[in-house]
């Protein structure tokens, strides 16, 4: 590249696309994973950085060809290619582009061209072989048969796929191909609102005024990059305030639940109080992989878990015991058949929830919480979904005693 082209390493690039510049940008194919991805809500930057990310590649690749595409494009309005115009001209490179109606020249004779995968054939979309790049907008919508035409046409030496979506079933093509089984040569991130450092007052305004009057079921698909997913089958619809600034008030009786992880489920703990009739809850920490020798430090970076009852998923007697010899005041907390369901109803039977801002899991899973659906008729079933309630386990735990079991029949001996 010329002296007067943008020096890679001094652009700005989120952290959370760190892991995607390295493959995006290696000045070597050999080093570049095939597939790339990131999906998450509204506000994040993804498109940005795929934009930002293929002007740089073309001015360090000279003749490379690039097909912007998306499932249905009925005009040139609908593609990247403002997007791309604008970076051009951030990046002060237009000396090196021609900007055309429906086509970009890049360097050394190169190509980036804008096209709807709906309206190739098998034939038609061989145009493509030769391609070194395509980056798919809108990924969640394109189809199966889109996805099998795309995969093995893009296929010259060092060839990539580059993916931006906003999730909404986790059957989606690019879904499941990208984050349920992800195989070799797949690298993918998820970036949401929180993750922009560019994120623009207008949209934190918007994004706000979805937090407040929104359902919340339609706010987490909008902004935090989940699954679309039925309003009535959700477990809390209720009273909740996300993103308080709250902290115990004084004499408040604080409750810790934890929640072991299995494999790649996270180990998950919750900090509560009741006050005023609310359900509290200012720490919701944890994550996968969290190996045992680490857990007495995990819990001691929690105000009062050294000191407060901490109540566990008995199903670990043996990590019940390690904590207890380490000085925590642990105790495997009560289960019964119907507890989850027991423990289910005694938190919304709280006026209503207030979740500190930095309890991001377990606010993610009160959104996402939810019942089973007849797929047949769509019915709402009394049956919970096991996923989505790490956290929520956790805070039942934590509840331990105030949850009743409601199935326990009376005692009746005083009246023989």
């Amino acid at each position: 590249m010329g002296t007067n082209q943008p020096a890679l390493h001094q652009l700005p690039v989120a952290s959370v696309f760190q892991p995607l510049a390295q493959h995006c940008l290696a000045p070597h194919h050999k080093g570049r994973a095939r597939y790339i991805g990131a999906y998450g809500g509204r506000g994040s930057g993804k498109s940005n950085f795929f934009a930002q990310a293929l002007i740089l590649r073309a001015l360090q690749q000279p003749g490379l060809r690039a097909v912007c595409c998306r499932e249905v494009q009925k005009s040139i309005r609908f593609s990247a290619r403002q997007l791309l115009a604008d970076w051009v001209g951030r990046l002060g490179v237009g000396a090196h582009f021609t900007i055309l109606e429906n086509v970009i020249r890049t360097p050394g004779g190169g190509t980036i061209l804008f096209q709807g995968l709906q309206d190739h054939t098998a034939d038609s979309i061989k145009s493509l072989e030769g391609f070194d790049l395509a980056w798919v907008e809108e990924a969640q919508s394109v189809g199966r048969r889109s996805w099998r035409l795309l995969r093995p046409t893009i296929r010259a030496p060092g060839s990539q796929i580059w993916c931006s979506w906003n999730p909404e079933n986790p059957t989606d093509p690019v879904d499941a191909f990208s984050r349920r089984q992800p195989g070799p040569g797949v690298v993918c991130v998820q970036a949401n609102w929180r993750d922009n450092p560019w994120f623009t007052p207008a949209l934190a305004q918007e994004r706000q005024r979805d937090l407040v009057c929104q359902d919340q079921a339609e706010y987490h698909y909008v902004w935090e990059g989940g699954h679309l997913t039925l309003s009535e089958a959700l477990v809390f619809r209720g009273n909740i305030q996300f993103e308080c600034d709250i902290a115990p008030p004084p004499g408040a009786r604080l409750h810790f639940g934890i929640d072991w992880g299995f494999a790649n489920d996270p180990t998950a703990l919750v900090r509560c109080w009741v006050e005023d009739g609310f359900l509290c809850i200012d720490h919701a920490e944890g994550s996968p992989g969290m190996e045992l020798d680490s857990l007495p430090d995990f819990l001691r970076a929690i105000p009062g878990a050294t000191s407060w009852p901490l109540k566990a998923d008995g199903a670990r007697p043996e990590t019940i015991s390690y904590i207890a010899r380490h000085g925590f005041n642990i105790t495997a907390a009560r289960k019964w058949p119907g507890c989850v369901e027991d423990g289910i109803a005694r938190i919304k039977a709280f006026a209503g929830i207030k979740l500190h801002k930095r309890c991001v899991k377990l606010a993610r899973e009160l959104r996402t919480y939810s019942y089973k659906a007849d797929p047949r008729t769509g019915d709402i079933l009394p049956q919970l979904v096991d996923a989505n309630n790490h956290w929520i386990d956790a805070t039942r735990y934590a509840l331990d005693g105030v949850i009743t079991n409601r199935r326990r029949l009376p005692d009746f001996s005083a009246f023989a």
